[in-house]
């Protein structure tokens, strides 16, 4: 069978239905074929400028990266269109959190290394400040911030003008796509994909010998998919792309504001949205909330996708039973494995493990071999197959997260796991979220889960903090209307008819509210800072 590249499969999908509606951003329309050609004028005016591949894939090492880089600093609006454009020209678009400060832009840049930045011109004094040497191209999407024009940078309008209708530049399986890791923990990194591993991987797709099979896919769809989260994330990207390139409509939430959950409901009904992803609590709470103040026909919505960050099961079952027709699809992946499992819920029947997709699976803790069904060992949980190449400039980190067991390539995300009889997978938690308490190891991501499950309990997030006694304490930061949050010891208390005595929090610290980055996942490094204004002492008896 033949490796397809994202822009063939594309266009071939475009060339089926090019009268179909391929996005929706707020008034902003666009169709497969307008997008099609678009994006090929884009692509040429980059070639033109000298943008594209330098060094062939078969001479480089896993963590190296032979072409041209272009940083995107976009809301949702258009980002499909600069992603493809870059991709037609051979040209790797990486996605930049916008919700960063400009030191943080301008770390990741330098790191990065694009040579241009395409940007909606409200971000123009961060790139101004952040743009690394090197960077030779500014590209500017208009939006109604009223910032001025950055001196040198060219409109997106004029640039798709400049370039040629015509050629079709020949690409490759081989070329990259690069996703910036979310920075929960650390810096960022820039994690390299084949494009032919990351569709089949990532995306849906299959090899194929020709493009009959994607034609006849594209004359079956037309859905419309509403991605929710922000393309700058991973989630958002791997959704929007699985369902354009079947054929799908994506409905893209107008980003230029904050998450406005009666907003989303509101387009969703609008769109008549079949499907729905959302990245975590950042989502679920609100659309919870606005569910409860108001009604909506969400008769079309069959399903509800949330993944990138830990769902409160309060939440999963609140959205189940206000919309009970549809099924809630928990997945568990990230930037080095693509989808991993999922588990899906339905009114009355929720799933806490996941069910490994194709190469998902655990290996033991000191990486030799793979776990079997129904041993106890905590592991790793790993995948296998189409897995990404490595970390950009990075051989320790790629041979580490991307090693070989048994002579087959894998990628060893963090994350700890065990694995079921029935060969589910069950995650505790990445192992850099870990808290090492009189030696024993508490994950932090399940004492969140009991909590976040708690009447009373908006969200929570749990760290540890130096104790002189324990070496480190398990600390909970909560939230939630403090007329029916439970107090300290209620909380507790609970926590301990469902975690052993070392995992229960040895501190409570309430807060206005949980904060969260741009994409939806927990800010812990902001966790961490707080929990050190709490007395050290307090409760550090209890619970032991």
């Amino acid at each position: 069978m033949t490796e397809w590249t994202i822009p063939a499969v594309f266009d071939a999908i475009a060339s089926a239905v090019p009268g179909r509606t391929m996005t929706i951003c707020g008034d902003h329309r666009r169709s497969f074929g307008e997008a099609a050609l678009r994006t090929r004028r884009l692509a040429n005016f980059l070639a033109d400028k000298g943008f594209g591949e330098h060094m062939p894939r078969a001479r480089l090492r896993r963590w190296e990266c032979g072409q041209d880089r272009i940083a995107l600093l976009m809301h949702n609006d258009q980002y499909l269109d600069a992603m493809i454009g870059c991709l037609k020209a051979r040209v790797v678009p990486i996605n930049v959190n916008p919700h960063y400060t400009a030191r943080e832009v301008r770390d990741l840049l330098a790191y990065l290394r694009p040579r241009g930045i395409v940007y909606h011109r409200g971000f123009g004094p961060v790139v101004a400040e952040a743009a690394p040497d090197g960077v030779e191209l500014l590209i500017s999407v208009e939006d109604d911030s009223g910032a001025t024009e950055l001196a040198g940078a060219v409109t997106m309008e004029d640039a798709v003008r400049a370039g040629a209708a015509d050629p079709v530049i020949e690409t490759s399986p081989d070329d990259l796509v690069m996703l910036c890791t979310g920075g929960t923990t650390g810096r960022p990194k820039g994690v390299l994909w084949r494009q032919g591993d990351m569709y089949v991987s990532s995306m849906n797709g299959a090899d194929h010998e020709s493009a009959d099979p994607l034609r006849a896919l594209a004359a079956m769809t037309g859905h419309v998919w509403f991605a929710a989260s922000p393309l700058s994330h991973a989630a958002g990207i791997w959704t929007s792309f699985a369902g354009l390139l079947a054929g799908q409509t994506i409905l893209l939430y107008d980003d230029r504001r904050r998450f406005d959950a009666h907003l989303a409901l509101s387009v969703a009904e609008r769109e008549r949205a079949a499907l729905m992803t959302i990245v975590g609590d950042a989502y679920a709470a609100p659309l919870v909330r606005a569910l409860c103040e108001r009604t909506y026909d969400l008769s079309a919505l069959l399903a509800i996708g949330t993944g990138g960050a830990a769902t409160n099961p309060v939440h999963k079952h609140e959205l189940l039973e206000r919309i009970p027709h549809a099924y809630l699809v928990e997945g568990y992946g990230s930037s080095e494995t693509g989808g991993m499992g999922f588990g899906r819920s339905t009114r009355g029947a929720e799933v806490e493990a996941f069910a490994p997709m194709p190469g998902g699976t655990a290996v033991s803790h000191d990486r030799t071999r793979f776990l079997r069904p129904g041993e106890s060992e905590i592991g790793w949980a790993a995948r296998t197959g189409r897995v990404p190449l490595g970390y950009l400039d990075d051989r320790d980190a790629t041979e580490r997260t991307f090693p070989e067991i048994d002579g087959t390539r894998m990628a060893i995300p963090g994350d700890r796991a065990t694995l079921d009889a029935d060969g589910n997978l069950r995650l505790l938690g990445r192992d850099a979220l870990v808290v090492n308490t009189g030696g024993e190891k508490v994950f932090v991501e399940e004492v969140e889960e009991v909590l976040r499950g708690l009447p009373g309990i908006g969200d929570a997030l749990v760290v540890g903090r130096p104790s002189p006694r324990w070496g480190q304490e398990v600390v909970a930061l909560v939230c939630g209307d403090p007329a029916g949050r439970p107090g300290d010891a209620e909380i507790r208390a609970a926590c301990r008819t469902r975690l052993a005595g070392f995992k229960v929090p040895k501190a409570i610290v309430v807060v206005p509210e949980i904060r969260r980055l741009g994409n939806g996942k927990p800010d812990y490094r902001w966790a961490a800072g707080q929990v050190g204004d709490a007395a050290p002492d307090a409760a550090r008896e209890m619970g032991a």
